[in-house]
């Protein structure tokens, strides 16, 4: 597997209430390079616990844990501890779940059907700044700024000198696509991808795949779904 975020191993902590599901994890990414796990919490307690011991740089959370749920302890985590990113990791995907986790300060979201590859990239992810979030997380997001916000009539102008290719990857990030996705779809090598990622976030001041998402549909480059 490719470390886009760096080459440095991550050290992290899981939190799930579930003994099975728990070790699976750290089993898991035992065996991946680019993450080293350092603890593993059985509820949110035990979780900020075992970040204020170890420092670690990511912790994995799952919601629905006794004592103390994932929401809570994400945020006291990065109200104690803000060196340390929260990627959730959990059954549920309803808003009711998803945006509390967001605001009380998670960095990712992702579903424990999420490979191990993909849990890897989320980490990495949030440690270079950027948002770890599955592709269906990101479509939620996008569907609910549509219903926020007014959708602009007639086609799109090109915004901030964007090219017709640049925008076409602009459109793939904001629909959940990683770089080696858009190579595909584009029929281009990822090198080429990072080439027009790098050019448009130049261009744009986007600073991140999160921000693109904004970006992308307050210029009305992305239309919500069945819109």
């Amino acid at each position: 597997m490719t470390q886009e975020a760096g080459d440095r191993t991550a050290r992290v902590v899981v939190a799930d209430d579930q003994t099975v599901v728990r070790e699976g994890i750290v089993m898991l990414l035992g065996l991946l390079p680019g993450v080293d796990v350092v603890g593993a919490a059985a509820d949110g307690e035990e979780a900020v616990r075992l970040v204020a011991e170890l420092s670690p740089d990511v912790v994995l959370m799952d919601l629905r844990m006794p004592r103390c749920d994932g929401v809570e302890a994400t945020a006291r985590i990065r109200a104690e501890h803000p060196a340390t990113q929260v990627v959730v990791l959990t059954t549920y995907v309803d808003d009711a779940s998803l945006f509390p986790a967001l605001r009380a300060g998670a960095r990712g979201y992702l579903t424990k059907d999420a490979g191990g590859d993909e849990i890897v990239r989320a980490v990495h992810s949030v440690l270079s700044g950027d948002a770890g979030l599955a592709p269906s997380i990101q479509r939620r997001l996008l569907e609910r700024l549509s219903e926020s916000e007014p959708r602009r009539a007639g086609p799109p102008e090109p915004p901030d000198g964007l090219t017709t290719r640049e925008i076409e990857v602009l459109v793939l990030i904001a629909e959940g696509f990683d770089n080696q996705q858009i190579a595909s779809r584009l029929h281009v090598s990822t090198a080429t991808v990072k080439t027009h990622i790098n050019n448009l976030f130049a261009k744009t001041g986007i600073k991140g795949r999160a921000q693109a998402v904004r970006y992308a549909y307050g210029k009305g480059l992305v239309r919500p779904p069945n819109g």
